[in-house]
């Protein structure tokens, strides 16, 4: 049973005992280092004009309080290995050659199309054809036969996706591990060869990516039997994100929770949801532990769509510091009832804003008075805005942006 599988797997790490971002407090070894505003950056803006541009926008010493920095996600279960690793190494020889502090994001729970050895239960005219994984997938109801084909995400607009993933299943979650143990070395060592003076460069490892089920990747009900139709055809009404657990739509999860037992028949609760994304997290984060990744540069990523709702606490284990994504709260994080919650609780080092924007219009003074609002609490220690092309020719933004970093 995963049950078993999980506990072995944690315990064995009790002994051993991360956009622009903000980077505040002392890393590990590598003494002070500032807080940091970071830009998360596109896989195409990963070159050297946007970093050349980036260390000229922040003009950066090591005496001042705020720093500029770059993030980059990298999907490992999106793409064959070598390619991830290269990529990796590409942004962090970048980070280095221009100075620019830099997080990373490693993703194994949004995009992986590269494994259809994990997701392809239904079609066996597609590669990875195996009937039994829907074990692997997300189901609509309690028994596999509920297992979804297909999911939905809006990000701005609404597109088809792959089902999401069982963050309980034991052969998604050693495909994550396998590759975490080829990312997460590549790292550190990349951080430990660098001058000590210069280790401050890696902010941190950021592991989850608004970590949750039903939201990012939600399901239509009956959605299998639109995945021959033409896209036109699916529906618009989207999430209704106050609503859980099923969030308006059809409710999914069913596979997480009972594959370690939580439950296996009546309603889904949203107690069960929120606590197979912390044992998700924390699973995760254990590993980076091991391989050495100290807890003041490691970092979660969660959310909240409905104010105050549990899943704001599922970030926070004994491994890593948590964050939060940000954009209605952005003005003023002290505002957030559920992160102001989970910090109470929280007894990391550290917090970090992972995902912040100042939706709308605002001139200068807004967005200075954001960012500062945001990094008052010497415990935050980044803010990563998503994204450099939304603000890259914003005049208001990096106006704020110099004023900060220039103080």
């Amino acid at each position: 049973m995963y049950s078993t599988w999980v506990t072995a797997f944690i315990k064995s790490r009790l002994t051993l005992v991360a956009c622009f971002c903000l980077a505040l407090c002392p890393v590990s070894g590598a003494g002070a280092q500032s807080q940091s505003i970071v830009v998360n950056l596109a896989p195409d803006e990963v070159n050297e004009t946007v970093f050349q541009r980036l260390a000229q926008l922040g003009a950066q010493d090591d005496s001042r309080r705020v720093d500029l920095g770059a993030a980059a996600i990298f999907s490992y279960l999106n793409q064959p290995r070598r390619q991830c690793e290269k990529s990796l190494t590409d942004f962090l020889a970048l980070a280095q050659r221009y100075e620019v502090p830099v997080v990373v994001q490693l993703d194994g729970e949004q995009w992986w199309g590269a494994r259809p050895d994990l997701w392809n239960w239904w079609d066996p005219a597609r590669p990875g054809y195996e009937p039994r994984n829907r074990e692997n997938v997300e189901w609509s109801g309690w028994s596999p036969e509920s297992a979804l084909k297909i999911a939905w995400r809006n990000w701005g607009r609404q597109i088809r996706v792959l089902p999401p993933p069982n963050l309980m299943s034991e052969r998604y979650r050693r495909a994550c591990h396998e590759e975490m143990r080829v990312l997460i070395p590549l790292i550190l060592n990349w951080r430990n060869r660098l001058p000590e003076e210069k280790r401050r460069l890696l902010i941190g490892i950021k592991l989850g990516w608004e970590s949750s089920i039903g939201v990012n990747s939600f399901y239509y009900p009956n959605g299998n039997d639109m995945l021959n139709r033409p896209e036109s055809e699916d529906p618009q009404s989207g999430l209704e994100a106050a609503r859980v657990p099923d969030r308006g739509v059809a409710a999914i999860g069913y596979a997480a929770v009972s594959t370690i037992g939580l439950a296996t028949g009546g309603e889904l609760r949203e107690a069960d949801l929120t606590e197979v994304v912390r044992r998700h997290l924390e699973d995760l984060c254990a590993l980076a532990a091991e391989l050495g990744a100290p807890r003041d540069i490691l970092f979660t990523h969660v959310a909240g769509w409905k104010e105050g709702e549990n899943l704001y606490e599922a970030g926070l284990n004994r491994y890593a510091c948590p964050g939060w994504s940000f954009y209605r709260h952005a003005s003023d994080p002290a505002e957030d009832v559920g992160v102001q919650r989970a910090l109470r609780k929280s007894d990391a080092p550290y917090w970090a804003a992972v995902e912040w924007l100042l939706t709308g219009e605002h001139d200068e003074s807004h967005w200075r008075n954001a960012f500062e609002r945001t990094l008052s609490d010497p415990k935050c220690r980044y803010l990563c805005i998503y994204n450099w092309s939304g603000i890259k020719d914003d005049l208001a933004a990096l106006g704020a942006i110099r004023r900060v970093v220039g103080e």
